[in-house]
């Protein structure tokens, strides 16, 4: 039977033979750092459940360990307050509000951060502390700062980070402030999404400095960019080629979702195919066109919804084989979508490494090609 050792070993292995882990001192956290005491116990999902249940799996059940040196990522709380030991059933459901991500992402994104010895990092979100202890092993603990949002998430990080041996600062409270009072830091990492850079990180992070942080939006579609702090409150950056998904920060989340109903509007034919937003850049490049709009649907049903203007946009099948989009409300969405799906098109349908984005204190605007090129506003 595989001992903890040689199932962590093994992991650093397979990260270093497919190019996650290229950097000595990164190796050394990964063969390092035992991921079974930050994920005592987590949720697996059941499959073909709808809507998805998920099942508690804790430490010492077949399969518990195997599946923490597996390179994926562990559920650890469902709808802010679940966690499996609160499980007194057989599966639990729920929208998933904590995890502990795939170690290949997470190391991946403490590579890319470009850290040197000396420099002193803010991590915004803890979550289970392994990504933490990752750092804290690399960087030491008096050069690295973790902020996590829910209590009792920060509090179980901190016992497991003490259990493996690390110290860094911890800090209970809301990331997207920063840490006030605490000086500058050379490098900030996100492990939770946003739909906007926080004016107080570009304060937070002294000139030179960078921060890498995946932007998301109320549809749910992610990019992961890396921005370099060039003043006071500004900063320019690319977004990166690898796709990347986190949990959106609470603040940010969109808002509880009243009854959906559908009211007639304006119809017509549309000049994009709706499904080219399920693709991981399609949905992106419509999510910064309609950053308020809230995506369901699937294929050529497609609903976008703006729960705050009421507008609504909905694509069908249309009689002669094409498509039709339905509109109401005063925010005309699909013109929006279509508009920007129409450009990223023409431009050959780059990935994201063909976007950047800029930043001030008067907007944030993300751009294709250059910062000349066309753009569309985040929403601040």
């Amino acid at each position: 039977m595989s001992t903890p050792a040689d199932l962590r070993a093994a992991l650093a292995d397979r990260l270093t033979e497919n190019g996650v882990l290229t950097e000595r001192e990164w190796e050394s956290a990964a063969r390092s750092v035992p991921r079974e005491l930050f994920v005592g116990s987590y949720f697996a999902p059941v499959s073909g459940s709808v809507p998805t249940s998920y099942r508690p799996v804790r430490e010492g059940e077949p399969g518990w360990l195997e599946n923490i040196y597996d390179d994926q990522t562990l559920v650890t709380q469902l709808d802010g307050r679940i966690r499996p030991e609160d499980t007194a059933g057989e599966t639990a459901t729920g929208v998933p509000s904590s995890s502990s991500t795939l170690p290949s992402l997470v190391l991946r994104m403490w590579h890319q951060l470009d850290v040197e010895a000396g420099h002193r990092v803010l991590e915004v979100g803890t979550g289970t502390g392994y990504s933490t202890a990752l750092g804290a092993h690399r960087l030491g603990d008096a050069n690295l700062t973790s902020i996590e949002y829910d209590p009792v998430v920060g509090g179980a990080a901190a016992t497991a980070l003490k259990a493996a041996g690390f110290a860094p600062r911890l800090v209970i409270g809301d990331g997207l402030r920063g840490d006030p009072g605490h000086g500058q830091y050379d490098r900030l990492i996100a492990t939770c999404s946003v739909r906007y850079i926080p004016l107080s990180w570009l304060h937070q992070v002294k000139p030179g400095g960078r921060i890498l942080v995946t932007f998301s939006g109320w549809s749910y579609a992610n990019a992961l960019a890396l921005l370099d702090v060039t003043g006071p409150g500004e900063a320019t950056g690319r977004f990166l080629a690898d796709p990347t998904s986190f949990m959106i920060a609470r603040p940010h989340d969109r808002p509880s979702l009243p009854t959906l109903d559908l009211l007639p509007g304006e119809e017509r034919a549309t000049l994009v195919d709706p499904a080219v937003l399920d693709s991981w850049m399609g949905g992106w490049v419509a999510q910064l066109a309609a950053p308020e709009a809230i995506r369901m649907g699937v294929g050529a049903q497609q609903i976008l919804w703006d729960v705050a203007t009421g507008s609504q946009a909905r694509t069908a099948p249309g009689p002669d084989g094409g498509w039709t989009v339905t509109q109401r409300g005063p925010a005309a969405l699909w013109d929006r979508v279509e508009q920007a799906v129409q450009t990223w098109q023409a431009a050959g349908e780059p990935h994201q490494d063909s976007f950047g984005i800029t930043v001030s204190a008067t907007g944030q605007r993300v751009w294709l090609g250059t910062e000349a090129g066309p753009g569309w506003n985040l929403p601040i």
